[in-house]
Formats: structure tokens, sequence, C-alpha cells
């Protein structure tokens, strides 16, 4: 795919670097997290810390996570190899699923299996249970940010610590892969995907840790 930045100059556009949160007890027996508040465990602790090793030779100007402790966690072992304060954010958390938080993924499965008869639009306004968050309501979030952020730091590299879903629904967003390809699951713990953006476009340049099935 053709980089639209390729040609500009590097002081009209951003460089974001997305990254899921480490590791926590609730990833290893495969549990909906949501918005459910839980910190890293001891594995977890050391993705981050080899995050921060990969990261250590770029220059980043600002780091932000959302306000749920295992994405803070990695961002604030991330922030000290970078001498960066983390700015937490609400509207970066991960994805509210409502009465499905705790369940086995395995439910949600299920319902990503309705997801076939659906339309992509169908699918983005779909509640996938009581008190549950659309994806259209995640996405709009999440790109408003983005989009300020990139406007704010034209020039420079920032990190943003976020979760599973709202990162596989950017991705989808950015058509980067469809929903049935996209399963949760998909993104790996501390997963990378860096981004160029002028606050208008997004260009993806790299994606690590990323799984889209054929």
């Amino acid at each position: 795919e053709n980089n639209p930045f390729k040609d500009v100059p590097k002081n009209s556009y951003c460089t974001i670097y997305i990254v899921r949160h480490g590791q926590t007890d609730w990833n290893i027996i495969h549990r909906v997290q949501g918005i459910t508040d839980l910190p890293l465990n001891e594995n977890g602790k050391n993705q981050a810390s080899l995050i921060s090793k990969e990261f250590k030779d770029i220059k980043f100007n600002a780091i932000f996570s959302s306000d749920l402790t295992r994405a803070k966690q990695t961002a604030e072992i991330i922030a000290a190899e970078h001498n960066l304060t983390v700015v937490s954010k609400k509207t970066l958390r991960e994805k509210n699923y409502g009465k499905l938080e705790g369940h086995q993924q395995s439910e949600m499965v299920k319902v990503f299996n309705k997801y076939e008869k659906l339309s992509k639009d169908e699918i983005l306004h779909y509640k996938i249970a009581d008190g549950a968050e659309t994806d259209e309501e995640v996405i709009s979030r999440y790109i408003t940010f983005l989009r300020e952020a990139a406007i704010a730091y034209m020039d420079k590299n920032i990190i943003i610590v976020s979760h599973g879903a709202l990162i596989r629904i950017l991705l989808i967003h950015l058509g980067i892969g469809e929903y049935k390809n996209f399963p949760p699951g998909s993104i790996e713990n501390t997963a990378t995907i860096k981004i160029l953006s002028d606050g208008i476009d997004f260009f993806i340049e790299e994606m690590k840790g990323v799984r889209i099935k054929k």
C-alpha cells in the first residue's frame, strides 16, 4: 500500500505507537475483561519491560494510556525508560462488554459467529450484551482522541497504551482485515501498531503481534 506521507515533510504528521497492555490473569484463562479493572501479572510486567527496551532508541514526546490499571501499569513501565509522565484517559479504556464481562471468551466468540449474517454497519451498531458499548461508540471516542493527539503532536512520536478490542476495531475501521478474520484474541499482549497521522488520514506503517486470519 502506498504511504500517503512518504514524500510529505515530517512536521506535517505525527507518529503514533499504539501498544496493547501486558498480560493479566484473566488473559491466561480467556475471560472477557472489558472495563473490569485488573492489574498486570508478573509476565505482563516483563512483557512491558521488553517493549520499553525495544523503544529505548526512539525519542517520545508523550505517553497516554487508558485509565484501567493494566494499561496504566504497562505505560508506566515504558515511561520510566523515557522519563515521561503517563497521562491516563478514560476515552482510551477497553470496550465495555456489559454483562458479558467475567464470562469465558468462548461466549463472545458465539456472538462473533452471528456477525457473519450482519452487514458491517449492523455490526457497528450491535449491542452484544446488556450495558455493553457498540463498536460505533468505541471507534468514535478512539478516533477522536487519535486525531486530536496527532494534531497536538505534529512532527513528534507518541505512545498510546490501550486494549485489544479497541485496536482490533480501529484496524477494521482503517480497512485492515474484516470482522470475520479478526476474532477476539487476534491482538497479542503488547502488540504494537505504528501509525502515521496528520489528524485526518491514518497510515499503518508497521504491525507486530497482530494475527489476521487468511
